[in-house]
């Protein structure tokens, strides 16, 4: 990722947090657990569909299901710019 996270929420992307549920290649009755985390955009969640397909193609592990939440950390209208500051003693 490029930008750092605070731009990222100032153009409206939110962390999401995904639990991946996948069979163990080699004990198909065994469910293991993966967590991914990433700064996407509600409510298409483009790099969470992009990381599934990723997983899909190229991990041995079959998905059994996701579970993910999303969190909208700020938004432009809550940011403004500081010019100065003072102390008070």
């Amino acid at each position: 990722m490029d930008e750092i996270p605070t731009e990222l929420m100032l153009k409206g992307y939110g962390l999401t947090t995904a639990e991946l549920f996948y069979r163990m290649p080699d004990y198909q009755n065994v469910l293991n657990t993966f967590v991914w985390q990433e700064y996407d955009l509600a409510p298409d969640h483009p790099r969470l569909f992009r990381f599934i397909e990723f997983w899909q193609e190229e991990i041995e592990g079959p998905l059994h299901s996701v579970r993910f939440t999303h969190r909208k950390m700020i938004s432009a209208g809550e940011w403004r710019q500081v010019v100065g500051e003072f102390r008070y003693h």
